[in-house]
């Protein structure tokens, strides 16, 4: 047992002790009391519990949910599993994620969203599975929406690739709409990859002076913009809420702060890589750096920070990618694009982001909590009654990035030895620490 874990009964109540607890409803420095439901029954000075779990010097949050990762489960189990995937992500403070639909069996039905949800019980995190908006992801026939809405699905993406079909994708957001009845009215939200395939098909890297310089063919950010551009238009029209996934343009941020201007129902995500590489680090040839859509320029990294300070981007999502070693290793045209991201994202920003720490927080906790329709159980207010699913982070100390270190069964991190501050040092999922001390227990 941890020394930060004083465990007198193993059952009983949790009491947090020593920290400063930070929500969407301000700051102050108070204990957190877990009752053995798993929520909070209190939150004060000087409480105490069956159990307590140390966060002196450390700052308690709402646990992070995270908008886009990938599990590979079912499918691809040599580079991640749920379980895997979840023990990563609760080392890295998420408490719940939504597990992207481009495994193999596509997550386009009903018995592959309930394979996925059975072999998420009992682990780390809550881990919710989005669906896809076409059969196959191909683009060509919509998924059974209303079914897998019945079955929890809230959120749908063909992600890794963008609806190409203008008309089908007016049509699934019009569906979007009416779906209501089937989700007790929690909205739905179709989450959009944005690339223009015949602008960026070939393209392997971000299209500018890099790629010229390298002799890589790239993909110009156009490729994005145009279908953020329509999708901003399909929102208007239709009324349905699009979530833009991993933006990585400054024109993609100038359309979706002018979309919010205007009042549409839209909503977007960053990811760390994109807020911290360019297209410069291709230049090593180390597909490590091979993502997609791909690193961008200075400008391009400048506006998406901008982005994030202004509230702009909603939310920090990691797109986690695992993929194993040996295809990482083949050459940077035929290498999978990706990287892993779920233990690296708090710390990133902390280290990367000149922004107040609540602000950090709220990207990475309550704001794309609300965005996925969690927030009646994750990223909430730390207050009695609620779900207890809680963050217990370090924001000060350092630490050095190592891939053979970290929880998932892939090694593709593009941090490699980096120095970084912030870490997550236990993480309570419904009441129970699943990590103590940076070690998982699950």
């Amino acid at each position: 047992m941890s020394a930060s874990l004083t465990d007198n009964t193993q059952k009983g109540t949790l009491a947090i002790r020593g920290g400063r607890v930070i929500d969407a409803t301000g700051e102050r420095v108070a204990d957190v009391l877990i009752d053995e439901s798993g929520r909070i029954v209190d939150v004060g000075p000087d409480l105490t519990g069956d159990r307590t779990l140390d966060a002196t010097g450390c700052v308690v949050s709402p646990g992070f949910v995270d908008l886009h990762v990938h599990l590979r489960q079912p499918g691809r189990e040599e580079a991640e599993t749920i379980e895997t995937g979840a023990r990563g992500a609760a080392l890295g403070g998420f408490t719940a994620v939504v597990a992207m639909p481009n495994t193999d069996p596509t997550m386009d039905c009903a018995s592959v969203i309930r394979d996925v949800l059975a072999l998420s019980r009992g682990v780390a995190c809550d881990v919710f599975p989005s669906a896809a908006i076409t059969v196959g992801r191909k683009g060509e026939a919509l998924t059974p929406m209303a079914e897998l809405v019945g079955l929890g699905v809230r959120m749908f993406t063909d992600d890794g690739d963008g609806v190409q079909d203008d008309r089908l994708m007016r049509r699934a957001l019009e569906y979007t709409v009416g779906l209501a009845p089937f989700s007790g009215g929690a909205p739905i939200t179709l989450a959009q990859h944005c690339e223009v395939k015949a602008l960026a098909e070939g393209g392997f890297m971000h299209e500018g002076a890099w790629s010229s310089r390298l002799g890589i063919p790239g993909q110009p950010a156009e490729a994005e913009v145009i279908m953020v551009m329509r999708d901003i238009a399909l929102a208007r029209r239709t009324g349905a809420r699009v979530h833009f996934q991993h933006v990585s343009c400054a024109d993609s941020v100038a359309l979706v702060r002018a979309a919010k201007a205007h009042g549409l129902p839209v909503t977007a995500e960053a990811t760390p890589h994109h807020f911290c590489l360019t297209d410069a680090a291709c230049a090593s040839y180390d597909s490590v750096f091979k993502v997609h859509p791909p690193l961008r320029t200075d400008a391009d990294v400048a506006a998406i920070r901008a982005g994030l300070a202004d509230g702009t981007i909603d939310a920090i999502a990691t797109d986690h990618a695992p993929h194993p070693q040996h295809l990482k290793e083949l050459p940077f045209d035929e290498a999978p694009a990706g990287m892993l991201g779920l233990e690296t994202a708090l710390a990133l920003a902390l280290t990367e982001l000149d922004l107040p720490l609540a602000k950090v927080l709220a990207l990475l906790s309550w704001q794309p909590a609300a965005i996925a329709n969690l927030d009646a159980v994750h990223g909430g207010a730390i207050v009695a009654g609620r779900p207890a699913n809680l963050a217990i982070i370090d924001p000060d100390v350092t630490w050095v990035v190592r891939g053979d270190a970290m929880a998932s069964k892939s090694r593709n991190t593009p941090f490699e030895g980096r120095t970084l501050r912030g870490k997550v040092r236990h993480t309570v999922l419904h009441g129970e620490p699943v990590v103590v001390d940076g070690e998982p227990t699950r």
